[in-house]
């Protein structure tokens, strides 16, 4: 049986780099005979957590938005990949959104056990990224059975859909998918 790999993209943007870089590493991932699948965040009624904890008796949200779907893709994911862009050195809201609402999670089974991020931004380095590593790590630290796996770091995209026009960009992206 193939691996399931879900990558979900969280640029609400059209034309975000991280979506053109999250589609290339899908294109890698079925390649590599891995059934894939992206999910942009982008149109998706994703409302943030109340706080309530219900969800750790009843592990089900209390809220009723396009979560529930989502939630479901990732709990039987086996690898996972969260595409953003940075944003003051730190995930997207968005992302940061949808961490918080998958609190159900927690006291169930889930398959994943590899979590990778995909990140671009206008600047380049490691020193960019730290703090959306820092804040990936602290959401799986939360599942025993997963494990921070790695990063895609494209760095130094600039302009709206710059992204397409760098060939050597796109194919890291598709090697990366590939080599999930």
């Amino acid at each position: 049986m193939a691996k399931k790999v879900l990558i979900i993209s969280s640029s609400i943007r059209n034309r975000s780099n991280s979506e053109i870089l999250a589609n290339e590493a899908l294109k890698g991932a079925i390649d590599a005979g891995y059934e894939a699948e992206l999910i942009s965040l982008k149109d998706k009624d994703i409302r943030f957590c109340k706080g309530c904890l219900a969800c750790q008796k009843t592990m089900k949200c209390v809220i009723k938005d396009d979560v529930e779907e989502i939630m479901g893709k990732v709990k039987n994911a086996d690898t996972l990949v969260f595409a953003t862009p940075i944003y003051y050195y730190e995930l997207c809201g968005q992302l940061k959104t949808l961490l918080d609402r998958l609190n159900p999670l927690y006291p169930q089974d889930y398959n994943f056990r590899d979590v990778y991020l995909m990140t671009t931004s206008y600047e380049e380095g490691d020193e960019v990224v730290e703090r959306a590593v820092g804040g990936l790590n602290g959401w799986i630290d939360c599942f025993a059975k997963a494990r921070y796996a790695g990063i895609f770091n494209g760095g130094g995209l600039n302009d709206m859909g710059e992204a397409a026009t760098k060939p050597e960009v796109l194919k890291a992206a598709y090697e990366f998918g590939k080599a999930l």
